[in-house]
């Protein structure tokens, strides 16, 4: 082979190793590149977690949802806000993961309308540890209970009601056996009396024991003729006398 040859396959040979080195160069960079995108999309991110502050039925609630795809296990705690700084801790929950389609924890907060809360979220692999963006605001009305009412005072049970019933039922008060019998050995006492003499024949008793009775018409009549015959036996007499005076 001539020496020309040689040095013209030898130039081919570096021109293609180079080629070949700045192919492979590109496609690592890509390669790291899109590496490197992709563990940032799928890291653990704040904006990835949100709150509100909602009813449970008739309790209050602060609700955080985490939409963390990598499930990166994060501590959630709630901070109840007066004038920009921590009034108190309302609750905190460990190990919290999160799910493309989100999980939701709750706290249970009686809340008053307009309060402000701090959600604070800390991944376990210091991957986050902050708060969440915007404090949470409570609505302006309160969660509504049945038991806000206060409870009407029972009503008094009246004397009419007996003791074994329950109160509100009015119940007719039935005779016991003892008035029964009151009543039916009253009942002929009270005969008795009307069937009694009354006052006025009291008197007439009276009066026919001192002789007024249905006799006193005969006897009069009878008294009336003696004095008849008495009084025209002293007329004759009287006469009698006069006759032999005269002669």
């Amino acid at each position: 082979m001539s020496k020309s040859s040689t040095s013209s396959a030898s130039f081919i040979s570096r021109r293609t190793t180079a080629r070949a080195a700045r192919v492979l160069g590109v496609a690592s960079a890509s390669a790291a590149l899109a590496l490197g995108v992709a563990g940032t999309a799928s890291a653990c991110n704040i904006n990835e977690f949100s709150a509100v502050a909602k009813c449970d039925g008739d309790k209050g609630v602060i609700a955080v949802t985490n939409v963390d795809a990598s499930r990166t296990p994060v501590t959630i705690s709630v901070f109840l806000e007066n004038n920009g700084a921590d009034e108190k801790k309302v609750g905190e929950k460990t190990d919290v993961r999160g799910s493309r389609e989100g999980v939701t924890v709750t706290f249970e907060e009686d809340w008053k309308p307009g309060a402000v809360y701090r959600v604070h979220v800390k991944a376990n692999n210091n991957a986050v540890d902050d708060d969440v963006k915007g404090n949470v605001t409570a609505p302006e009305t309160a969660c509504s209970s049945g038991d806000s009412t206060t409870p009407s005072k029972p009503a008094s049970p009246k004397p009419s009601q007996t003791a074994d019933k329950p109160s509100g039922e009015e119940s007719t008060p039935e005779s016991t056996p003892s008035d029964t019998a009151t009543e039916s050995e009253a009942a002929p006492a009270a005969s008795d009396s009307d069937n009694g003499p009354s006052p006025a024949a009291v008197g007439e008793s009276n009066l026919a024991e001192t002789g007024a009775s249905s006799n006193t018409p005969m006897i009069a009549g009878i008294a009336a003729a003696l004095v008849l015959v008495g009084g025209g036996a002293v007329f004759f007499g009287m006469r009698r006398r006069g006759a032999s005076k005269s002669g």
